[in-house]
């Protein structure tokens, strides 16, 4: 993940200051992904040149605030609606993903969740069938393909627990602020894959 997807979600609802969205950023992921104030300016001045956010009328104290742009909207929708894919996980995206979408007022997490599930479920599905279809004598490619299998296996079993986490929860919050209102109370869409 970029960080420029967290700023964006965090920009969402109103215009903030560097300090603010370092601060949101670090409470949404629970820290898990700490950030220097200018990684946040570094970010900030790019997503302006590309568009994405812009200074917002402030109150004349001097510190810059920011606001998304209709862009930034679009990418940040664009963001929340294509899966993560393996490949690109040099920090665990996803679970940062869902963090900021329960975090952000507005976005159905019960549809993140349900479009990773399929997604990875896809990528069980084709490694199964890679590994079906690989020589017994390859055991580094047998390795790989084990590893990536099983950590598809877990990740759907995550998702799960994802699940069943906001359905106890939604049984916890008050209406004005349950964000999980979509999730049904039993619901299991997985394909059994035979390896």
């Amino acid at each position: 993940m970029s960080i420029k997807h967290g700023l964006l979600a965090l920009l969402r609802e109103d215009p903030k200051y560097g300090y603010q969205l370092r601060g949101e950023f670090e409470a949404a992921t629970g820290a898990t992904w700490p950030l220097n104030i200018g990684q946040v300016y570094t970010t900030l001045t790019r997503l302006e040149r590309d568009g994405l956010v812009r200074a917002a009328s402030g109150e004349g104290d001097g510190r810059s605030m920011y606001e998304i742009t209709d862009g930034g909207r679009a990418e940040l929708a664009n963001w929340f609606d294509t899966p993560v894919t393996r490949e690109s996980r040099p920090r665990d995206e996803l679970a940062i993903k869902l963090a900021l979408a329960l975090a952000v007022p507005g976005v159905d997490v019960r549809a993140v969740v349900q479009r990773q599930r399929m997604s990875t479920m896809r990528s069980l599905q084709e490694l199964t069938r890679l590994k079906r279809g690989s020589r017994d004598g390859d055991i580094s490619w047998q390795l790989v393909l084990e590893s990536m299998i099983f950590a598809a296996e877990a990740e759907i079993r995550w998702l799960d627990h994802c699940e069943a986490m906001l359905v106890r929860h939604r049984g916890k919050a008050a209406p004005a602020t349950d964000r999980t209102t979509d999730v049904p109370e039993e619901h299991d869409d997985r394909q059994g894959v035979q390896r």
